[in-house]
Parts: C-alpha cells; structure tokens; sequence
C-alpha cells in the first residue's frame, strides 16, 4: 500500500510539471527575446534552465523511476563483454567485403534484366 508521503508526492507531480514546462517555454522564449546577444550567453542560459528543468523533473515520481532506469542500464553496459580491436576490424572487413559481393551480384542483375528488356522492346 501506497504512505502518505507517496500520496502527497503524487499530488505534486501535476505543479512539478507545469514548473518543467514554463521553465522550457521560458527558456525558448528568452533565446528568441535575446536573440542580439550573443550565442555563447544563450546557450549557457540555455544550459542552466535545462539542468533546472531536469532537476526538476527529476522530482517527480516518473523522473525517479526514469532515474532508476538510467543507473540499472549503467550497470548493465557495465556487463557487456565488448569485441576487441582485432575481432572488430574483422568483422568490420567480411561486412566490407558482403555489401561488395552483394552490389556486384545486384549490378550484375541489374545489367540483365535491364538487356533483356531492352531486346524486348528495340
């Protein structure tokens, strides 16, 4: 069952939004009301009302499931046995070497079927 303080964070998550959302139309707002300064100050500006913003969503109970989310994907990349550079540029090169095959079959087709219609036709 749910306590009253996941209640009350619930009740807050619709003011916490709405806060996110005046937040980015402030921030687009600003960048188009600014727009004779220069770009390094609105971005910055920029980059300071999306953290805020993040910050904020965050709050909310779908920002901290979102949260979870992120830290159960870190740990499992952390899992992933990654190919190394040898196994890499190997497949790297039969993947080369197919997509060559394929376009000569494909041409080769092409070329075929493009003759034999035109006896047809001339």
């Amino acid at each position: 069952m749910s306590t009253k303080a996941e209640l009350y964070d619930d009740r807050l998550d619709v003011p916490k939004w709405i806060v996110v959302a005046i937040i980015v139309v402030a921030g687009v707002y600003g960048n188009h009301y600014f727009a004779a300064e220069p770009v390094l100050y609105r971005a910055l500006a920029l980059v300071v009302l999306g953290l805020v913003a993040g910050f904020v969503a965050l709050q909310t109970s779908k920002g901290k499931a979102f949260w979870a989310l992120l830290k159960e994907a870190r740990i499992e990349i952390r899992k992933v046995v990654w190919p190394t550079r040898p196994e890499t540029t190997q497949t790297t090169l039969i993947v080369v070497a197919v997509v060559l095959v394929m376009a000569l079959v494909l041409w080769g087709l092409d070329t075929l079927l493009g003759w034999i219609i035109s006896q047809f036709i001339g």
